[in-house]
């Protein structure tokens, strides 16, 4: 019979509580790009952190609501033949989203208080874990400073800026969780030192975060109906009309063609350095298990990522307001995949980085 020691047992609940963390932050991330497509972000026009936690429970609490959604540019510019069933339908996704967020605070609050009295969580990572609530916390607040942008003048969406810095926000959250989980997870005899490969991941991961940004500011913009055509354009591999906007740098914010033009360049850049990196990987001497079947999933999901990007592009004409199709479905496939990716390449530099054996030698 394998015993298992007080420190093996209290790694394994204290990473499986981390990463159980992880996979619920993934499910936020989801919700909002459900919340996105379906044009729900606006509909809740205050930000109750509290009180807000129930939804209308009656029929005059939901005529309320929806009283003061019309008050929004949105609904006055764009959904004037709204409903109050209309109104219900995205009112549950932006609601449920927030829920979402509650949920994950409660899950980490008392999650960390059971396991600290437990004594299962080591002094070193105090720190770490309460930063990352605080971290969690302050994504909460850009999420009302998000929303906030599409309330006020002629604005029926949110910034694409404000929705990028979210977003961006939200990847770095996932990805510090996961470090973190890895750390307590993994021992150091299951870790390598390989420096180049650990600078060749850090370099693809700082790629991939701002591909990433793109992305979300493609999604603000609507821009992939800017260019539903693929290899090239609109005909064009370099199209024109990419630096019209004064000054130069505000193409790459506002410009529509300019987004579209990065992100797919981006994409194209990433699936031949990942290939790239691959190759080395998989020439790596290596005595890690794990490395080993860890090592071909950036391929995969760059990949996938990839194709996705192009039928999202090409599916783009058929997009419906307030309806979920085809598009939809590979939008958020797309987004999905890009987290994995960011994922996958942590993992990476956490199995290509052993502090210990530095030390040692």
């Amino acid at each position: 019979m394998i015993t298992i020691s007080f420190e093996q047992r209290a790694n394994r609940a204290v990473s499986n509580w981390i990463f159980l963390g992880v996979i619920m932050l993934l499910v936020q991330v989801v919700l909002g790009g459900v919340t996105r497509l379906t044009g729900s972000g606006l509909s809740i026009t205050e930000w109750d952190v509290v009180t807000g936690a129930l939804p209308p429970l009656n029929e005059q609490q939901w005529t309320e609501k929806f009283v003061k959604y019309q008050q929004t540019p949105q609904y006055r510019l764009l959904n004037t033949d709204f409903t109050l069933a209309d109104f219900k339908f995205i009112f549950f996704w932006e609601w449920f989203h927030r829920l979402w967020a509650r949920l994950i605070a409660v899950a980490f609050v008392i999650g960390f208080v059971y396991l600290l009295a437990k004594k299962y969580i080591k002094r070193e990572f105090i720190n770490s874990l309460l930063f990352l609530f605080f971290f969690g916390a302050f994504q909460g607040a850009i999420g009302w400073i998000m929303v906030a942008s599409g309330l006020t003048g002629d604005a029926v969406y949110v910034r694409p800026t404000r929705l990028a810095m979210h977003f961006i926000f939200a990847l770095a959250l996932i990805a510090y969780a996961f470090w973190i989980g890895l750390r307590i997870k993994i021992p150091a005899r299951k870790r390598l030192d390989l420096p180049n490969l650990n600078n060749w991941t850090w370099v693809l991961i700082a790629i991939v975060f701002v591909q990433l940004m793109f992305g979300a500011l493609m999604a603000g913009h609507k821009a992939a109906t800017a260019a539903p055509t693929w290899p090239t354009i609109n005909g064009s591999w370099v199209p024109a009309g990419m630096l019209k906007e004064e000054p130069v740098t505000l193409n790459f914010f506002e410009n529509k063609t300019t987004i579209h033009f990065v992100h797919r360049g981006l994409a194209y850049t990433l699936l031949i350095l990942i290939i790239s990196y691959s190759i080395k990987l998989f020439r790596a001497p290596t005595s890690s298990v794990l490395f080993s079947k860890l090592r071909s999933w950036p391929l995969i999901f760059v990949i996938l990522q990839v194709i996705l990007g192009i039928f999202s592009v090409l599916t783009s004409t058929g997009i419906v307001p307030n309806r979920w199709g085809t598009f939809e479905w590979m939008a958020q496939l797309h987004q999905v995949t890009g987290m994995l990716l960011l994922l996958s390449l942590v993992a990476m530099l956490f199995l290509t980085r052993n502090p210990s054996f530095k030390q040692s030698s």
